[in-house]
Formats: C-alpha cells, structure tokens, sequence
C-alpha cells in the first residue's frame, strides 16, 4: 500500500457528504480518488468537490472495484445493500468502512464478518458516536474500571418528532426498520462498547407505528407521507446477557415525551455510574457520602479561549485511516457490529411473535422450536 490511501466512495447522498467526504478530505494521508452512484451526476458532484484531479466517477460499483488504485472503499448506501457491496469489495481486495447499520439481517451481517477474516481486508462499521469526545472520555473511565461491574444500562435514542422523509428511510423492505435500526442502533453499540460486554441471553422487545399513521403531523423535516411510513416510529426492548447484566433500549423518532436525547446511555456499576442527561455526569459514593461530578468535555477552562475540538466523525476518519496506515485493529470491530445487528434483528422477531428471543453460547439466535428448559435459564 502506498502512503496515502486511496478510497472509493460507493453512494454519494447524504451520508457520505455530510460526514465521509468531508472528513476524509482533511487527512493529509488519504485522497479520494473514485466516486460511485446509480444518479452518476451526485458522483460527478462528489468527484468534483472532494476528489483529486483525476478523480474516476461510476454509475456501477462493480467497475469502480476493478480500480486497482483504490485501497479502501467506503460504502454510504441504504442498509439492503450493504452486505452485498461490502462482500463484493472485500473479494476485490479493498479494505471497507460500511456506514451502520451493518446490514439489514444478522446473516448478511455474518457473511461479512466471515468475508473479512477469509480475505485478510480491514472491515469497520460507521458508528460515529463512540468517537464523540464524551463518549471517548467515558470509554476511558470504563476501561479504567472506575464502574465496578457495570451490571444495568440504559440505550437512549429518543425523538419527539424529527422523522427522516427523505431517501428511503421510511422503506421497510430497502431499510429493514424505522427508529430502532437507523439511531437505536448507535445508542445500543455505545452501550454494549462501554460495558464490554457482547454476549446477549435473551431479548424481549415491542415495537410500534402509531404516530406514523397520521396526517399533516408537526416533524423537524415536514410532515411525512402515512402511505409511505411503513416501518415502526419507536421501539423498545429489555436485554439480558449472559452474565446477568440487564440493557433497556428506548428509540424513537416520533413520541409524545419531553424526554429526549440520541447516542446516550446511562451506566450503573457495583463502584459508581455515569450518564450522558447533562453533559457527561459521573456519580459514586466516597467516605460515606454520595457525589456527582460533572466532567468538562469542550475543553474550556481558560478565559477568553475556546479549545478546538475534532468531531466526532472527523475523529474517526482519523483513526480508521491510521489503523489502515498502521495495520492495527480499527476502533469499531465488526464482530462487536455483528452481536448489535443479532439484537436488533432479535427486538423486531420478539415484537413480531410476542415472545422472547434467546441466544446459544455461539450468540446465534435460538429457533423458537428448539428452545429448552437449560437455555431458558
């Protein structure tokens, strides 16, 4: 591999101009050098305000991965097709970072973790959020095990009204889902990230599409089409994992609630907690009296001085370029995205039956007819 890695950007919509593109053309040692969209004119637009000057632009994924110029590919399509892209491109030898989610089902998301480990090629999943300088810091702290045995935690994805109309977000059979697979998703990888912890037991879930079906609503983006809203408008579950510590999920992109709030989670620990309420909040008990720190993220502290802070998203252009660069593990491992993929496929099978859904020792999700009194305990 040369010095500067070259990529591909496959789809060149909304995800990959306002965070890839745009991150990826600030680090001097990579360059964007094809770009791909079935509307080539978005393609011709990307090549033109990211590119380098000889920039190749593509309307068929497949030609851009006969480029043998491009290193890395990323792909910034909608979730049906993210495993079969990913696929394709790690059998043409390019390393890849797939936007989150991973893919639509957990079998497309485990042909792609089994592609990766057979052809040797970096895979990571975009899942921003851990990159935030709060929830970095956090990480720290977990690591440190500041938390004790972090034995409950709450996934927050909350919206009262702010559903995305645009592209095909709103399109079960192109998306696989609504709220739960589009932002529950980040909250839910935050907070298996900072436990540690990615052997699920068991899973109850519901999920509903109730204010979806209404006319003329008030939404951050203008009222969506009733006839089009054919995924669910909030969701929630209860996880168990196998060490007996307990996850509660809550998303939504429509709800009747004050209580907002997205990528957040909340932590309680045998030694302290944490929550991300009020900025970055850390409580705990010390010489028998109970405190609550609030952590300084911005990087203020001086007067008259504003510390520049890397975004999320261009923190984790960085380090996926530089886990390329240095052949080091990236942040995001895709057998980490694969256990979220199980769950979130696992809420949605739980809210379809009404029944719980559980796991084996292989985090493979158990048929419903081959469930025993011994995996149920």
């Amino acid at each position: 591999m040369s010095k500067k890695i070259r990529i591909g950007i496959i789809g060149c919509g909304g995800i990959a101009n306002g965070k890839h593109m745009p991150s990826l053309s600030k680090i001097d040692e990579a360059e964007l050098i094809a770009f791909c969209d079935i509307e080539k004119e978005r393609a011709v637009k990307a090549a033109r305000d990211f590119g380098t000057a000889d920039a190749k632009v593509y309307s068929d994924y497949k030609e851009l991965l006969q480029n043998e110029d491009v290193d890395v590919v990323h792909v910034c399509t909608p979730n049906h097709s993210h495993a079969e892209i990913t696929i394709d491109s790690l059998e043409a030898d390019k390393h890849v970072m797939c936007e989150k989610p991973m893919a639509k089902t957990s079998a497309d998301a485990r042909r792609m973790v089994e592609t990766a480990k057979r052809t040797g090629k970096k895979l990571t999943i975009g899942y921003q959020y851990r990159f935030r300088s709060d929830s970095w810091h956090l990480h720290k702290l977990c690591d440190r095990g500041d938390f004790g045995d972090i034995y409950y935690a709450r996934a927050h994805a909350i919206r009262r009204r702010a559903v995305p109309t645009w592209g095909v977000f709103l399109d079960e059979e192109k998306q696989g889902g609504g709220s739960l697979i589009d932002i529950g998703t980040h909250s839910l990888d935050m907070t298996l990230w900072m436990m540690n912890n990615y052997e699920p037991q068991a899973v109850l879930g519901t999920t509903f599409h109730k204010l979806g079906k209404k006319k003329d609503a008030a939404n951050a983006w203008g009222p969506w089409d009733p006839e089009k809203f054919t995924v669910e408008d909030s969701a929630f579950a209860m996880i168990t994992m196998k060490n007996g510590a307990t996850i509660s999920l809550e998303t939504s992109w429509a709800l009747n609630t004050l209580h907002t709030g997205e990528a957040r989670c909340t932590l309680c620990g045998t030694e302290g907690g944490a929550d991300m309420h009020d900025g970055l909040r850390i409580n705990g008990e010390d010489l028998g009296k109970l405190y609550t720190n609030q952590v300084q993220i911005d990087g203020k502290g001086v007067a008259f001085y504003d510390a520049d802070q890397e975004s999320d998203a261009d923190h984790e252009a960085r380090l996926w370029i530089h886990s390329l660069l240095n052949d080091t593990e990236p942040v995001v491992k895709p057998e980490q995205a694969l256990v979220v993929t199980e769950i979130l496929e696992a809420v949605y099978e739980s809210a379809r039956t009404g029944k719980a859904v559980y796991f084996d020792d292989n985090g493979r999700r158990v048929p419903d007819g081959e469930r025993t009194d011994q995996v149920l305990q």
